[in-house]
């Protein structure tokens, strides 16, 4: 049986390019640095193409703790693979410091996923949707996240898929300073997978009508938040776990 991972501390990373460079990007990233970082003791858990921006590549990896974290990452960044594919790499971004590091919210609100089972590198994309809706709330304030967890999630489950993870913001310190993280955030992170954008589009349509999410649990999370909810429509490549 493959051995599952269920990382306590996961990065978010979003990525905006040079013009007409993501493809080369997705081969590079999909060919050296899947296996090459989870050697070091991290697990890459998705590699996206965001579907409403033409430039941007979304990425998520985990780890054991925030200790893991850095030990891993120290390895990696100061390690042979990145020393001979990281100026390619970074040839083709403009921008890599968007990044959210979150945990699991509530027990049963984490990832979990088989390495093993991974994809080859000559795989085909899956034709699938991953949907990321980031909901932000004040910082500090422990209510916006609470009702993501205890009213959000169940209307979403009543109504369509479960999501496939619930992550909000971990606080920690950021132990690793040359890849920078948002601070100051307190969000909360919903992937969900579907089989295409037209069934993402009824589950928000029977979300919205569900007498309970309408009547309290929406308007509770409108008047909590401090933006609208962004979801960022993914489509996996060909190695992601996620999918």
């Amino acid at each position: 049986m493959s051995e599952v991972h269920r990382p306590a501390v996961v990065e978010l990373r979003q990525y905006t390019l040079r013009p007409g460079r993501r493809d080369e990007l997705v081969a590079l990233f999909d060919r050296e640095f899947v296996e090459t970082q989870e050697a070091v003791g991290m697990t890459v858990l998705g590699q996206f193409r965001d579907l409403d921006a033409p430039d941007r590549f979304v990425w998520l990896r985990g780890f054991a703790d925030m200790t893991a974290r850095h030990a891993a990452l120290t390895a990696f960044y100061g390690g042979p693979v990145w020393a001979e594919h990281g100026p390619r790499a970074n040839a083709t971004m403009v921008d890599s410091d968007d990044v959210l590091l979150l945990r699991p919210l509530g027990a049963d609100g984490g990832l979990g996923v088989s390495p093993a089972a991974r994809p080859g590198p000559d795989a085909v994309a899956p034709d699938r949707l991953v949907a990321v809706t980031v909901w932000s709330f004040p910082p500090g304030r422990s209510y916006g996240p609470a009702l993501v967890r205890d009213g959000l999630v169940p209307a979403l489950r009543r109504t369509g898929p479960a999501p496939l993870a619930v992550l909000g913001t971990e606080s920690a310190r950021n132990t690793f300073p040359r890849l920078p993280v948002r601070t100051g955030e307190n969000v909360v992170a919903v992937l969900t997978s579907y089989p295409d954008d037209r069934a993402r589009r009824q589950h928000a349509a029977d979300l919205a009508a569900d007498a309970l999410a309408r009547d309290d649990v929406l308007p509770a999370l409108e008047r909590e938040s401090t933006a609208a909810p962004r979801t960022l429509r993914l489509a996996p490549t060909g190695r992601s776990l996620l999918r």
